[in-house]
Order: C-alpha cells, then structure tokens, then sequence
C-alpha cells in the first residue's frame, strides 16, 4: 500500500496539526509542498486536489481528505492507537471543544487571506494588531477552558496528547511568530513545554521543513 501524501505548507499551522497526528500515529507519510505565498494553492493542479485552494490535504487508503480535524479524527478511527480523543463522550467533548476553539475562532480570522485583507484596507500596522489581538484573545480563553478536571499539567486532557494538543501547539508558534506572550498563562505554558520536548511535536515542527533551511543545507553540500 502506498504511503499516505500529505499535501501541505511547511509554515501552515492546519498543515502542522496534520503532521503531528502522523507521527503520534508512528505513521509515516510523503508530503507535496504547497507554495501559499507564491499562491501555489490556487494552481489548477491543487484545485484538483482540494477545490476549497485550501492545505492540507491528505491523500490515504485511496481517497483525499480535507479539513484538518476531519483529517485527524479519520486517523483516530481507521489507526485508533495511541488514541487522541478520549473514549469517555464528556471527556471527548471537552478535547473537541479545545481543538475547535483554535481551528474555528482563532485560526480563520488569523489566515494569510484574511491577514492580507486588513493589511490591504488599514496598513501593516493594523494588520499586525488585528492578529496580535486575536491571538491574545483565544489563548486567554483557551487557558480559562484548560481549567478542568481532566488537566494533567502537561497535555491539554490527561497524560498523553490529544487531539486539543494537536491544534493548540501550532497556534502557539503563530502567537511566538507575532510576538504574542503566553508566559503568563500557567496552563498553556505547561502543554507547550511537553508538547516541546515530544518527539512527534519536534519532528512536526515548520523549522523542520523550512525552504529556506533546506537551500542552505543543499548549498553547504555543494561548497
């Protein structure tokens, strides 16, 4: 059976949550590396793949799917080991609604269209502070949500991660790409610490794929 094909952006953060359910999976994967600032997404050939010029898209078990939750809660159910959604529905409740605060409040009024948008209408600056107090905003209610019973003090519910930790530590890279401080918030600042030193995390993280890291590698062979 072929490897599952990711379809993503090295710096996108539904592309970043993809990837780290693969390898909390151990499932390993080939990716198609999507250009969103050349605007690669619209190509007739990714339209082909996703009509929504969205990333990711993951091509498995001989279908494309789309949307990352839909695409990690797939995983969950045809790959169901190491579990990221608690068996337990009010627990499963509680990891859904952590996961979608960030993929359907934060994330789409924090993306690179949207963005453009406000730059294009009010300047850079108010560009930067649209997302800044965006991302501030989400995160404090998140750290309010994160106060429950199932808070382990290292993941976002119990000892390992979920499908909450998936979309939560993306959007923390955001808020340290923007400058957008967290340190204040206690429960937060846990789940990034071990999601930080977890090996699926390390290896999903955007440096990893960084173009940019890579022309350097490539070059440093050649000299």
């Amino acid at each position: 059976m072929a490897r599952p094909l990711l379809y993503d952006y090295w710096r996108s953060s539904a592309s970043y949550r993809v990837r780290i359910a693969l390898n909390l999976k151990a499932i390993a994967f080939d990716r198609v590396a999507v250009d969103l600032v050349a605007g690669a997404h619209r190509s007739p050939a990714h339209l082909a793949v996703n009509p929504q010029g969205l990333v990711p898209a993951l091509e498995i078990d001989g279908q494309i799917l789309t949307q990352s939750l839909a695409i990690i809660e797939y995983l969950d159910e045809t790959r169901p080991e190491p579990a990221l959604l608690p068996g337990d529905p009010m627990a499963r409740a509680k990891v859904r609604r952590l996961a979608l605060a960030v993929a359907c409040d934060i994330h789409p009024v924090s993306n690179l269209g949207v963005l453009a948008r406000v730059g294009a209408l009010a300047g850079p600056q108010a560009r930067t502070d649209w997302n800044r107090d965006n991302i501030a905003e989400g995160l404090e209610a998140i750290e309010a949500m994160l106060d429950h019973p199932g808070f382990s003090g290292r993941f976002c519910h119990g000892t390992e991660p979920s499908l909450a930790d998936c979309a939560l530590v993306p959007q923390l890279y955001n808020a340290a790409r923007w400058g957008v401080d967290f340190a204040h918030l206690p429960r937060i600042s846990a789940v990034s610490r071990a999601c930080g030193g977890h090996p699926a995390f390390v290896a999903a993280h955007p440096d990893q794929f960084d173009p940019s890291r890579e022309a350097r590698a490539f070059e440093g062979e050649r000299a």
